[in-house]
């Protein structure tokens, strides 16, 4: 069954506008969770805001947001002081402009969603938005209130419908050259680079969302039912240890392409 939206409102250009919903892309719901319990009563725990000096509960009607301007200084914000700066528009997608698809890079990609007609009126003209950005190689930027921020979204083309995508705030992206511009300009030996293509190339296989599954998670469970059947949890896997020995790049090449070579299971 597919999930229930989580928001609904309306898709805009310019004077065409249409009923859409949108349901998050990606989900957590299967991923194993824990309770903090008492380990003497077996009963959960809550968490509680203590005020750090009195040590006494504040009570949530007296928490208040604070924007530190000193060492032990706040600026306290009412929340209708932090509402009164969110768009109006928390129900529609006005597409402002297109950008050519290839000008956003992956790095400002946030939290991908889908946007689906919400009713088979609207259904046309959510398919010829679609279809016109398709046809010219472009997405859409608009802007949106999700999450209880105001965001920058983009809105691309995916098949029948759109993804629609929260993009990250410029101040939230590192300079890549605080980072990248160090290394050195060195090129690699064309033999090292030679044996590391023949290295990739047997490696390359068709993606498949089991190349990204959780290990971690798959152990969990198995610890989890182990305990659910009284038995003893499986024995952790030793880390392998490095001895810092120093192995030329060749030398562990030819080792690698060695190793790949060989058929497996023998």
């Amino acid at each position: 069954m597919a999930p229930r939206s989580f928001w609904k409102g309306y898709l805009k250009l310019s004077l065409v506008t249409c009923p859409v919903a949108m349901i998050p892309a990606t989900t957590d719901n299967e991923k194993v969770r824990f309770h903090t319990l008492n380990r003497a009563t077996g009963n959960r725990v809550v968490s509680q805001y203590v005020d750090t000096e009195t040590g006494d509960l504040v009570e949530d009607d007296d928490q208040v947001k604070g924007y530190q301007r000193g060492e032990h200084e706040f600026l306290m914000l009412e929340d209708d002081e932090i509402d009164s700066v969110a768009l109006e528009s928390t129900r529609t997608i006005d597409i402002e402009m297109f950008v050519p698809a290839d000008d956003i890079d992956w790095i400002w990609y946030d939290k991908p969603h889908y946007l689906v007609p919400d009713d088979p009126v609207g259904e046309e003209a959510f398919s010829v938005i679609r279809d016109a950005m398709a046809a010219t190689g472009t997405v859409g930027i608009s802007r949106l209130v999700l999450y209880r921020r105001e965001r920058a979204v983009m809105l691309k083309p995916r098949d029948n419908g759109i993804e629609l995508w929260t993009l990250h705030y410029g101040d939230e992206i590192r300079p890549e050259d605080d980072y990248f511009e160090p290394i050195g300009d060195a090129k690699a030996d064309a033999k090292l680079l030679e044996m590391m293509q023949t290295l990739i190339r047997e490696r390359i296989k068709t993606w498949s969302p089991a190349m990204v599954s959780d290990p971690v998670q798959e152990r969990l469970l198995d610890i989890i039912a182990a305990k659910k059947r009284g038995r003893k949890p499986p024995a952790r896997k030793e880390a392998p240890v490095s001895h810092g020995n120093v192995v030329s790049i060749m030398d562990a090449l030819r080792k690698s392409i060695a190793s790949e070579s060989k058929p497996k299971g023998r």
